[in-house]
C-alpha cells in the first residue's frame, strides 16, 4: 500500500521508520518531513496544516493510507476534510479530538464515563480562578483548556504560583487563545504513566504502557516541557494493569463519545497518575506521543501500516500488536533555553558516529553493538551540506536492549556523541524503573 503520514517531528520519524520496515509498504511518503525522515519517506512539500493540498496530493498519487499525525491538525479537522473527499484516514474526528484539544471537555467526559480523576473547576475569569485557587491553599494544578505543546500545565503548591499560573495563562495570555478558559484541579500524587489503545469507535487494544518525563530537569523539576524522554515497558506496574485501563477507562470513554454522537478513532493516549493501585486519568490526547513513540516503535514486532489501516477500517481484529519483551529508552537533546528561547541553527555534529562509521572507542562500541539504536530527527534542518537545529526538542536518542540498564546506558552513550551549541538532556530517564529493579524503591 501507499502511506502518507502527516507531521515533522520525531513521532513522525518514528512512524516512518517502522512503516519502512511494514512489508505491505510499497510507497511512503511525508509530508512536509526532516532530515532524518527524508531518508525513509519521499517528502512532500506541503505544510501539515494545508488541508486542501495534502488531499489533493493523496488523490493524485492513490493513497491508502493516510495517517495524520499531529494534534493540531486533528484539533482543526483534518480527518474530517479528509472524509469528506471520499478518502479514509487514521485518527479522530474535529469532534472527537475535543478530548484533547479541551481539557474542560475531557473532564466534562471523564465525569460522564465514571473515569477516576482529579475533582477540578473550569474557569473563564481569572478572579473567579484565583479565589478557587487560595480556598486550596494554592494547591492547586492550573491548565490551560486548549493545545499548548503539552507546556500549559503548572502544578502549584502555595498561593503566589498558582497566581502566577493563572495570570500567565488568562491574562498575559503565555499560551495564547489555549489559555483563555483555565482547568484548576487538585493535585495529585504517585507516578505519572502514560498508555496508549487503538481505537476502532465501539472497542480499544492495547498499544502499550510508558512512563514519560515532562520537566526539563532532573528529579522532575522545572517547567514542563513536550517530553524530554520517555521508556517501554514500565517494570514496576503489572501487565495487568494495561487490561484494567482498557476495562475503566478507555472502553467507558468510547461508551461516552459515541452516546455523544462523536465516536473516537484512532490512537487515544491516557496519560495518567498511578498510587498504589489508585489510578487517575490527568489527561487524554488523540495521537501518538512524543517522546513515548519513539520507544514503542522501537519495540512494535509486525507490520505498523497493516495495523493501522485495519483499526481505520474499524476491525480491530486484524489490528495485531505485538511488543518486543525488550526495554526502549528514549533521551531527548534540547536546545539551550528550552522550553523558554532558544537559538535555531546551530550546526549539529556526531551523528556519524552511531549511523555511519563504527564508534572508536571500544566500551561505546561494545555497547551500541549490544544493541539497537536509532536517533530519531525533531527539530533539525539542512543548510547544505550542514544538519542544524531547528526546534526546541532536537533529535530523540533511542536504544532497545534485553535489558533496560543496558538499553539506558547505551542511549546516553549515544547522546554523549552528539554535539552541537546549547545542548541539554536530563541524565535520570528511567531513573524510577532503575531504582525499583535495584531493590531501593
Amino acid at each position: 500500500m501507499k502511506v502518507l503520514v502527516i507531521g515533522k517531528g520525531a513521532r513522525e520519524h518514528a512512524l516512518c521508520w517502522r512503516l519502512h520496515q511494514s512489508q505491505s509498504v510499497w510507497g511512503l511518503f511525508c509530508a512536509p518531513g526532516n532530515p532524518g525522515i527524508d531518508q525513509l519517506a519521499k517528502p512532500v512539500n506541503i505544510a501539515q496544516s494545508d488541508f486542501a493540498a495534502l488531499i489533493a496530493f493523496a488523490k493524485e498519487n492513490k493513497i491508502d493510507l493516510p495517517i495524520g499525525g499531529p494534534e493540531d491538525a486533528m484539533a482543526a479537522g483534518i480527518v474530517d476534510e479528509f472524509e469528506i473527499a471520499g478518502l479514509r484516514i487514521f485518527g479522530p474526528s474535529k469532534a472527537a479530538a475535543q478530548l484533547e484539544s479541551s481539557k474542560a471537555f475531557a473532564k466534562s467526559v471523564m465525569r460522564e464515563a465514571g473515569v477516576p480523576t482529579a475533582d477540578f473547576q473550569v474557569f473563564d475569569d481569572p478572579q473567579a480562578a484565583c479565589a478557587y485557587a487560595k480556598s486550596l491553599d494554592g494547591k492547586v494544578v492550573v491548565k490551560a483548556d486548549g493545545l499548548a505543546l503539552g507546556k500549559g500545565v503548572v502544578v502549584c503548591h502555595d498561593l503566589e504560583t498558582a497566581n502566577v499560573a493563572i495570570a500567565d495563562a488568562m491574562e498575559s495570555r503565555k499560551f495564547g487563545a489555549a489559555g483563555t478558559r483555565v482547568v484548576l484541579e487538585e493535585v495529585l500524587h504517585g507516578e505519572e504513566l502514560s498508555f496508549f489503545a487503538l481505537c476502532n469507535g465501539d472497542d480499544a487494544i492495547s498499544l502499550g504502557l510508558c512512563q514519560d518525563h515532562k520537566a526539563i530537569f532532573d528529579g522532575d523539576t522545572g517547567p514542563n516541557t513536550g517530553g524530554m524522554g520517555a521508556y517501554s515497558p514500565v517494570p514496576q506496574f503489572p501487565a495487568a494493569l494495561e487490561e484494567r485501563l482498557l476495562s475503566e477507562v478507555v472502553r467507558p470513554v468510547l461508551r461516552v463519545m459515541k452516546a455523544r454522537a462523536m465516536p473516537f478513532r484512532g490512537v487515544l493516549f491516557v496519560g495518567l497518575m498511578v498510587d498504589g493501585d489508585g489510578i487517575n486519568v490527568i489527561e487524554f490526547n488523540v495521537r501518538f506521543g512524543d517522546p513515548e513513540c519513539e520507544a514503542l516503535m522501537m519495540r512494535f514486532d509486525g507490520d505498523l501500516a497493516e495495523t493501522l489501516l485495519a483499526c481505520a477500517e474499524g476491525n480491530l481484529t486484524k489490528a495485531a500488536v505485538r511488543l518486543s519483551p525488550k526495554s526502549a529508552v528514549t533521551v531527548v537533546l534540547a536546545s539551550g533555553g528550552y522550553p523558554g528561547d532558544y537559538r535555531k541553527g546551530i550546526p549539529i555534529a556526531g551523528l556519524e558516529k552511531i549511523e555511519g562509521s563504527a564508534p572508536s572507542d571500544a566500551k561505546v562500541k561494545w555497547a551500541l553493538e549490544k544493541t539497537r539504536v536509532k536517533v530519531f530527527h525533531a527539530g533539525t534542518a539542512m543548510r547544505d551540506p550542514q544538519l542544524v537545529t531547528n526546534g526546541g526538542r532536537v533529535l530523540a536518542v533511542t536504544a532497545i536492549s534485553d535489558t533496560l540498564q543496558k538499553a539506558v546506558a547505551a542511549a546516553y552513550q549515544a547522546a554523549d556523541m552528539i554535539e552541537f551549541e546549547g545542548k541539554h538532556m536530563r541524565r535520570d530517564i528511567a531513573g524510577k524503573a532503575l531504582a525499583y529493579l535495584a531493590g531501593n524503591r
